[in-house]
């Protein structure tokens, strides 16, 4: 194959191709367009020089755009951002305005969207789901705190969420075709996803687990072994080129990082668990304000989510786990499956064991919160030939949404309040 077929290919999987594709990708990035241009051309909460971090649920949002973020976390996030930084400063003329922040959110719309989009591939292509369910599992997940808060935050959870869905809908097409994942592919897939989050470089390697014979035969697995060195290889060169090939500054910046964010907090871990780690990153809770400031004499208002107040969030919660882990039961032997729930629990034992950021866990579910229709999505094929099971699943979706979609709108009132007193 050609490049220029490769190159077609690529752009085939990432765009929308069929005409219902398409319509899905220009409905929600007008959606979330409309929403992102409201807050950066009346409000300067997307970006202000003056607030480095925490202005709205924990993002880094300034940090991040002109610094790419710390390394030991975001090796190479720095590359990235430069070039997301440089292309919305062409359209302000070099001033960090609302059309800089304009651009930014027009940038994190794009992403989110062909996120959508890669779902609703997964979905149709991988899971050959009919239409009408796919596309309803995609507007439950549209809905989602993760992607509304994304679509106008330019942020390292952003970029990752479209490139590990990406990524996943690509290693399933060649995992379903028994073939195996190129190096070229894990190369980049290595960069792009390791360099904006280090921890999830060991998704990009979950799928080569399961191809075929891989540790049945010798000559597979070597060919294994020297494709995962070549990803590795060139991150790492990467990465050292940043730090200067200082490679010991890479574990005392992430020993600080772990024991300042692994602190153990009032609130209950279980509490963290449900309300901030899987519920916060699909059912918005109640806010809270705090005072900060960015220790050159300017203070603001930070937004945090609280924790559930009532106990219909918890049952809400409760389902959307209890149809994901019921998938996974149900499905276990799929591989595909198996290289889904695999990432998730990279992210449970991360934030859920290690309590890294547990107490923030809501702005990571760029990370993992896609997890959840697809698995979602897994469930409808189980019981593809069953009409009961399936038209009772659909009702129960549907109901989930009618909840998701009134509290979500409901707190994202709130949160415009929040800017209107503190952001004009």
């Amino acid at each position: 194959m050609n490049f220029r077929q490769k190159f077609t290919d690529l752009l085939r999987t990432v765009f929308p191709e069929t005409k219902l594709e398409l319509l899905l990708f220009l409905v929600f990035f007008s959606a979330y367009g409309i929403l992102g241009t409201i807050i950066a051309l009346d409000y300067r909460i997307i970006f202000d020089n003056r607030i480095p971090w925490d202005a709205y649920f924990s993002f880094d949002n300034r940090a991040i755009v002109m610094t790419g973020g710390g390394f030991e976390r975001h090796p190479l996030a720095n590359y990235f951002f430069n070039w997301i930084r440089e292309f919305a400063l062409l359209f302000s003329n070099g001033e960090k305005d609302e059309i800089f922040r304009l651009a930014l959110a027009w940038c994190s719309n794009l992403a989110v969207t062909l996120s959508l989009v890669q779902i609703y591939k997964y979905l149709k292509n991988i899971i050959t789901l009919p239409k009408k369910i796919s596309s309803s599992i995609v507007l439950f997940f549209a809905f989602f705190s993760t992607p509304i808060l994304l679509s106008f935050t330019a942020e390292t959870y952003t970029y990752t969420l479209f490139f590990l869905m990406l990524f996943n809908y690509y290693a399933a097409l060649k995992l379903r075709k028994n073939e195996k994942i190129p190096a070229s592919a894990l190369v980049f897939s290595g960069i792009a996803v390791g360099g904006l989050t280090v921890t999830n470089i060991v998704k990009v390697y979950t799928p080569l687990l399961f191809e075929e014979k891989v540790f049945q035969n010798w000559r597979k697995f070597g060919n294994l072994v020297l494709r995962v060195l070549l990803s590795v290889g060139a991150f790492a060169l990467l990465f050292m080129y940043r730090v200067n090939f200082e490679f010991l500054r890479f574990f005392e910046k992430s020993t600080e990082q772990l024991e300042k964010f692994s602190n153990p907090k009032v609130t209950p871990v279980w509490d963290m668990i449900v309300s901030w780690f899987f519920g916060g990153n699909m059912l918005f809770s109640s806010f809270i304000l705090r005072d900060y400031h960015n220790k050159k004499g300017f203070e603001y208002k930070a937004l945090f989510m609280d924790v559930y107040t009532s106990v219909f969030p918890y049952i809400f919660v409760g389902i959307v786990l209890f149809l994901v882990v019921w998938s996974y039961a149900i499905n276990f032997k799929n591989k595909l499956v198996q290289v889904l729930m695999l990432s998730f629990l990279v992210d449970i034992v991360i934030h859920c064991i290690l309590k890294f950021g547990l107490h923030t866990s809501y702005i990571y579910g760029g990370h993992f919160i896609f997890t959840v229709p697809l698995m979602i999505g897994w469930l409808f094929f189980a019981y593809r030939h069953s009409a009961k099971v399936t038209s009772t699943l659909f009702v129960v979706i549907w109901v989930l949404f009618a909840y998701l979609a009134l509290n979500n709108v409901y707190r994202m009132t709130e949160f415009f309040q929040f800017l209107e007193l503190y952001y004009r």
